[in-house]
Order: C-alpha cells, then sequence, then structure tokens
C-alpha cells in the first residue's frame, strides 16, 4: 500500500478544524472520513476499517485517550493523537494509552503530513539469508519474519504500526544491540531525549507482548550503555 492509498478516519469535536484537516488531507491524496467524537467514530469503525485514526485528544464525553485505550483492546490501527496539551508528560500518557505518535496543537499542516506518511511508512522488508531461521522463537511466542507477524499458539498477537516496525528492526539484527537514537531515525522521528524517552515507551509496551516477566526480560534486552537488543531462542 502506498501511503496515498489510505483510508484515514479524522476524530475532532471541532467542525471547523474536522473540516480544515479533512480537506487538507484529501487535496493529499488521501481518502478521508471524519467523526465529531468517539461515538461517532464507534458507528463507522463497525462497517469500515481505517489505515490510520488522527484523533483530538480533548473531546467531550469519552476523550481521545480513552478511546485509544478501548481500541487498543480489539485494534491495531495507527493512531495519531492532537492535542492543545504538549509537554512532555502528555505525549508519554498518550503513547502509554496506545497511540503511535502524538502532535501538540497549533501544527504546521505540513508537520501532520509528515507524521502520517512516517507512521503509514513500513521498514523495508530486511533480506533474510536462506540459513537463517524465517521465524523467531522467543519462548511461547513465534514471530514471523516474512510476514511480519507474531503468534503465540494459534493466537496472532495484535502490533501496532510502531511495534510492527520495532520488529523488523530488530529481527533484521537479532543479538545485536541498537541503541535508542539509531531505533528513533529507523522509525522516522525526529531526533530529542523526548523522542527517545517515547521509544522506551514503545518498549515497555511490546516486552507486555513477548515476555512472561516484562519487568525482567527475557527476549528483548535492555544493554547497558548499548540501547535494546533482541535475543530470540
Amino acid at each position: 500500500m502506498s501511503d496515498l492509498d489510505a483510508h484515514l478516519l479524522i476524530v475532532d469535536d471541532d467542525e471547523r478544524i474536522r473540516t480544515l484537516l479533512q480537506k487538507f488531507l484529501m487535496r493529499n491524496g488521501f481518502l478521508v472520513t471524519a467523526a465529531r467524537d468517539a461515538a461517532h467514530a464507534r458507528r463507522i469503525l463497525s462497517g469500515l476499517d481505517f489505515d490510520l485514526i488522527v484523533l483530538d485528544v480533548m473531546m467531550p464525553g469519552e476523550d481521545g485517550l480513552a478511546f485509544t485505550r478501548a481500541l487498543r483492546e480489539t485494534n491495531a490501527v495507527p493512531i495519531l493523537l492532537l492535542t492543545a496539551k504538549g509537554d512532555t508528560d502528555n505525549r508519554i500518557e498518550g503513547l502509554e494509552a496506545g497511540a503511535d505518535d502524538y502532535l501538540p496543537k497549533p501544527f504546521e499542516p505540513k508537520e501532520l503530513l509528515l507524521r502520517i506518511n512516517a507512521i503509514l511508512r513500513r521498514v523495508p522488508e530486511a533480506e533474510v539469508d536462506a540459513t537463517m531461521p524465517k521465524v523467531l522463537a522467543l519462548g511461547p511466542i513465534r514471530y514471523d519474519m516474512e510476514r511480519g507477524e507474531m503468534w503465540q499458539g494459534e493466537d496472532l498477537v495484535r502490533l501496532t504500526a510502531t511495534e510492527m516496525q520495532l520488529m523488523k528492526i530488530f529481527a533484521a539484527s537479532c543479538n545485536e544491540p541498537i541503541s535508542r537514537a539509531k531505533l528513533v531515525e529507523e522509525l522516522g522521528r525526529d531526533r530529542g531525549q523526548a523522542q527517545e524517552r517515547a521509544v522506551d515507551v514503545q518498549i515497555t509496551r511490546l516486552r507486555r507482548k513477548i515476555e512472561s516477566d516484562p519487568k525482567q526480560p527475557r527476549y528483548l534486552q535492555t544493554v547497558r550503555g548499548a540501547g535494546y537488543m533482541l535475543a530470540p531462542e
């Protein structure tokens, strides 16, 4: 899928902002549907699949963070949060809720476009040597390198877009530590301590899906002074 084939869902209670975003993104080649609140978005999502949701945090009723947490129970669709609260703690709260990225208001439309494209862009499939295993064993978890899928028994483990990217990055360099700065770069994010802290949050979320004891990780390890490393069996 190219970025311009993507179908986006805009969720914002401000009609003016909602309309402006819809027109801007449609001019840039996206198919766009808009919802006025979380309840409206739920009705739309019951009948349509989307490639990405642009979601306002400060909405009456169910806010964007609560809606994100609820969606993450059943849906791995990428989520970009928009909010007037732009400090680091608020960004981290959004990522912990399950969002893939976070953009504070006011923002430049071009930055929104760049962030959307960065989320939609998948890390290129790693060329796997014929002698290497195509499925990595992480205890009861199996990671299919070719499909980019994670399984526990017969159950598919839902991964967000960012978690899928991280697994592809780690799987391409098994047993080799990757620095936080390198992970930020590979994910297409801006450099800086805030983004490195955001990577820590994403790693914590990913460990919950891989490790039997996320606080004492066996497979997605922290290498002191070097970053993180995937160590399959």
